[in-house]
């Protein structure tokens, strides 16, 4: 899931071909009755392959065996005091549910109290049978369920929400054998569960048929089985699609809604001819009622998966399709308007291409024979990655190579990249609960810049940009104390949205890409080619200095353990050691290093180590760094020497220095830049200003160390020194003496941007789509962007004058790569006339990429009633559309002018934007760390810890995170303020400080 595997083996499904392979496995518990692990997960290799996941764990597959379950009911009583289904249907959600007992034997007498399923029966298939009604959006169903019993029990315990759900003839039947009558029937809305009491036991062993009938709306929301719309030549119309991740395959249908309860599915969907309906597999047979006219399709039964992984559509959508060379067909489905323009062909063809890519890569066919893109209007994710039915919001799938500039393009790609990834990590191999979701999505995350890389080679993605966009990016959030490991418990389904965060995709992603550069491509690549294929899981070994290294021992300290190391390299000052070693140490690095510090945490850390001089590197060799301090004997080096450590950034550490080696370095990059790699040059820029944000640096060295940035010529630092500069710009755009910091800026940026100049407006030639000129592209655009925000005249004045031709001749003759710079430009500098004339230009655009950054470009007025207008219409009218209302409450609180209107806003308005986005994952998340990221007065941080005692329930692990990062901008401001502006006040001198 595009914002979204564990050990274990793999098995044919029966009755299925043997590439149709079932590959669950068991995440390590020991709170769990039905299955036995052991205690934890780590990452690491197989022996004979060095596979990458590590876990010491009996890996037990849900089709092969359970354990008993303690405690089970088998003298029949029961105990219960719940509602009584003598026949039809039960309201799930207006129950009042069972008494509360004693907690001792409690679970054993009533499942259902317990968050998770029992594991007493499991499902082997579903038959499930739907009726679509569109016309008043509501869906009735049969599902019948074969079950097993794994251990004799008289209740059968699902899930189910929002549903109006029985037992179907009261009865569970054993093929062959008589029916067993229901007892009663009732739900647990508490846990989301339905109960079904027999008049007897089912017998371990024996299969079993379980027939429901249910009734629900198809809702106006993001989750479940959901209803979105568009307009066509003005005419609304209406479409359903799923959305089951993580939990909400329950809301379309009783099921079992846990990962691990893998089942194979046969589908038919009843519904009007006018629409299409789309599922996982292909359709399998269609027909015509006699009676009403309605079409009934009936779909192939799919390989053993996932609840959440079903997935269904109805439609009115046209298609274009293709096939691989393999005889995969793939279609991507959208608006009629928008495939008869061709917005769809580009991710149609780059999906062909990678399934190719993935199969030769992982040496693992695509497993059935279609893969659908459908684009839809609204979605709660960038996309989902469903299996053969893949579903993407417009946004990031529509292509209009006319208006679209090469960063959305770029996105666009990774989106698609990861979603297809999925069809491997993910829906092939699935984790078997949700602490273990890091996997998935940090190799989907991974191969988003090695799948980009096979597509254009010339981007240099996992080399480069990886860096900026994942390694930078996550270690910001995980340098904080209210961090946690890739790794965490999950008990309740209310807690699973903790572990899809940021820490789980990018760091997961990183320490992926760390342990690959360990390994060596060909290990790395055979790894994964096991790991799909047998699951089977051991220890690697790897020698360094005469030790050895486990791959296991070593990853089990980074998926752990929270954070991360800041790794110091010194010259040796002993008169005791010879002079060609070095001092290392380690430490947990924390933004709040000065206040709190968790000495306890060591990790064993990969370090490479490069000597240079003002000509060349003259030695690189990798160390194991596995104490809090140790020393290493690296080659002679003179005074002066340089070191460098973690050579490209393949480590997933910070790296520090004493200050003569910073002094050496800065020289070097002032003198000779190419010396040092792109990528260490970027990481350079990066470490220091996040390690004087942290204390570790006098906030002089960073500064000092960007003034070498005229004379840069790539893309990747000037990048990394934007994010680090913009992270400034946040705490210092309300300071009395701001002019300094943004004249500094400003200095450096104006001999580079000049020489650069603007883009000439030219559509992309055909097939030669952000080739060789991506990064010179993208430099100029970030030399624009640093230009125009920190308030170049030369800028602004060429911004005002594309939106001046663009009304006076209404011909956009914009470039579509600097589009959004120079929209967010004019509407800030411009007067009101030009705010309309760009919501108007919103409204009548059908390019989806176009609509996003005009839109975005409103939030940039400096004017408060236009900014508190277009918060208005956002959440109280249909102008906006649902999934871009976050977006403008965090672009409104991006611009200092309407920094307090945001934050004013998002607090009246909380419960209305918890009641809406509360269940849809990251969207809270986002909306908090969006609008508090800006706060940094004492005043601010008031407010927000009195938000956090009256309304901070429900917004999970991001309410303490915000609170962590506003009060890290209050001590900035109050430990480091003064230092920084008297080195800006001073001429720029030899010295560091």
């Amino acid at each position: 899931m595009g914002l979204n595997d564990s050990p274990g083996a793999m098995r044919n499904g029966r009755g299925l071909s043997d590439q149709w392979a079932e590959s669950v496995v068991v995440r390590p518990r020991t709170t769990e009755r039905h299955i036995t692990v052991h205690k934890r997960l780590v990452l690491g290799f197989a022996l004979s392959i060095l596979t990458l996941i590590i876990v010491t764990a009996v890996a037990v597959v849900l089709s092969l065996r359970f354990e008993e379950c303690g405690g089970q009911d088998r003298d029949g009583a029961t105990g219960e005091t719940g509602p009584r289904g003598s026949g039809g249907s039960a309201r799930l959600n207006g129950s009042r549910g069972e008494r509360t007992g004693d907690r001792g034997d409690e679970e054993a007498l009533h499942p259902w109290r317990n968050s998770r399923l029992p594991g007493t029966v499991r499902p082997r298939h579903y038959d499930l049978r739907l009726a679509v009604y569109m016309d008043n959006f509501t869906f009735s169903g049969e599902v019948s369920i074969e079950l097993e019993c794994v251990n004799a029990t008289r209740f059968i315990v699902l899930q189910t929400d929002r549903l109006e759900a029985g037992a179907g003839g009261r009865s569970a039947n054993r093929p062959g054998g008589g029916a067993i009558r229901v007892h009663r029937h009732f739900p647990f809305p508490a846990n989301q569960m339905y109960v079904v009491v027999l008049h007897r036991e089912l017998k371990p062993m024996r299969v079993y048929r379980l027939n429901m009938s249910f009734d629900a709306a198809i809702e106006d929301e993001l989750l479940g089985f959901f209803r979105s719309s568009y307009t066509l030549q003005r005419e609304r119309r209406y479409l359903a699609v799923t959305q089951f991740s993580p939990i909400h395959a329950r809301k379309a249908f009783p099921c079992f809604d846990e990962p691990v309860y893998k089942a194979t599915f046969s589908l038919t969907l009843r519904h009007d001819p006018q629409y299409t309906s789309l599922a996982n597999m292909p359709v399998e047979s269609s027909s015509l009622s006699d009676e009403d006219g309605w079409v009934t399709n009936r779909f192939a039964r799919t390989p053993r998966m996932s609840t959440y992984y079903l997935a269904w559509a109805v439609c009115n959508f046209t298609y274009k399709e293709t096939q691989t060379n393999s005889g995969v067909t793939i279609r991507l489905y959208a608006r009629p308007d928008a495939v008869a323009s061709g917005a769809g062909d580009y991710a149609l063809d780059i999906t062909r291409r990678l399934l190719g890519f993935y199969q030769d890569y992982f040496k693992v066919q695509y497993s059935l024979p279609k893969l659908d893109l459908l684009a839809v209007p609204k979605h709660p994710y960038a996309a989902m990655e469903n299996w053969g039915l893949s579903v993407f919001v417009e946004q990031k799938i529509l292509l209009d190579a006319e208006v679209s500039s090469s960063s959305y393009q770029m996105e666009l790609t990774m989106v698609v990249v990861h979603e297809i990834c999925h069809q491997w990590f993910g829906d092939l191999v699935t984790p078997v609960w949700w602490e273990d979701v890091w996997l998935k999505e940090g190799f989907a995350h991974f191969f988003e810049y090695v799948g980009t890389d096979f597509l254009f080679p010339k981007w240099n993605m996992e080399k480069q940009r990886f860096l900026t966009d994942v390694l930078h990016e996550v270690m910001l959030l995980d340098g904080l104390s209210s961090s946690h490991p890739i790794s965490q418990e999950v008990e309740q389904a209310t807690d699973i949205d903790r572990v899809f965060d940021w820490i789980a995709y990018k760091k997961g992603a990183a320490l992926i890409r760390m342990l690959a550069n360990v390994m060596g491509q060909p290990l790395f690549q055979k790894g994964l080619n096991d790991y799909l294929l047998s699951h089977m899981y051991g220890n690697a070994a790897m020698r360094s200095e005469g030790r050895d290294i486990e791959i296991r021992e070593m990853m089990d300290r980074w998926t752990l353990q929270m954070g991360y190391p800041v790794i110091t390299i010194s010259k040796n000052q002993s008169e005791q050691l010879p002079t060609h070693y070095i001092t290392v140490s380690q430490e947990h690095f924390l933004y709040g290093q000065e206040v709190r510090r968790n000495n306890s945490l060591q990790w064993q850390v990969p370090l490479t180590v490069a000597v240079g001089n003002a000509s060349a590197v003259c030695l690189e060799s990798l160390i194991w760094i596995n104490n809090k301090t140790e020393f290493h004997g690296i080659g002679q080096m003179g005074d002066n020497t340089w070191l460098l450590g973690n050579i490209n950034q393949t480590g997933y550490f910070r790296v520090n220095y004493d200050l003569q080696n910073w002094k050496l370095l800065i020289q070097q990059l002032h003198t000779k830049p190419q010396v040092i790699s792109v990528g260490n040059r970027a990481g350079l820029i990066d470490d220091a200003f996040n390690l004087a944000r942290a204390g570790y640096l006098p906030q002089g060295v960073p500064l000092q160390l960007i003034g070498y940035l005229p004379e840069e010529t790539s893309f990747l630092p000037w990048h990394a020194a934007s994010r680090a500069l913009y992270q400034l710009d946040k705490l210092l755009d309300r300071t009395e003496e701001y002019r300094l910091f943004s004249d500094y800026v400003l200095k450096q940026v104006a001999s580079r941007y000049h020489q650069m100049g603007w883009p000439t407006n030219g559509a992309h030639p055909e097939g030669n789509v952000l080739q060789a000129s991506y990064q010179t592209e993208e430099l100029q655009r970030e030399l624009i962007m640093l230009a125009c925000s920190f308030g170049n005249k030369q800028c602004h004045r060429q911004a005002v004058a594309y939106i001046s031709d663009w009304i006076s001749s209404n011909k956009n003759r914009i470039p579509p790569n600097i589009r959004d710079i120079v929209y967010c430009t004019g509407v800030s500098l411009m007067d009101e006339d030009v705010w309309e004339f760009i919501w108007m230009k919103f409204h009548s655009s059908n390019a989806v990429s176009e609509k996003k950054i005009l839109l975005e470009a409103l939030t940039c007025s400096d004017n408060t009633f236009l900014l508190n207008r277009l918060l208005n219409l956002s959440l109280t009218s249909d102008l906006v559309p649902e999934q871009d209302v976050i977006d403008v409450i965090i672009h409104v609180g991006r611009n200092p002018q309407g920094r307090n209107l945001a934050w004013r806003y998002f607090r009246e308005k909380w419960d209305v934007l918890n009641a809406r986005y509360g269940e849809a994952l990251f969207m809270n998340s986002k909306l908090i760390s969006g609008v508090t990221e800006f706060l940094n007065t004492e005043r601010e941080l008031n407010e927000l810890k009195e938000f956090i005692q009256s309304s901070g329930v429900g917004a999970g692990p991001a309410l303490p995170r915000a609170l962590e990062i506003v009060e890290g901008n209050v001590r900035w401001h109050r430990l480091h303020q003064r230092q920084f502006y008297q080195w800006l006040r001073k001429p720029p001198g030899p010295a560091l400080g």
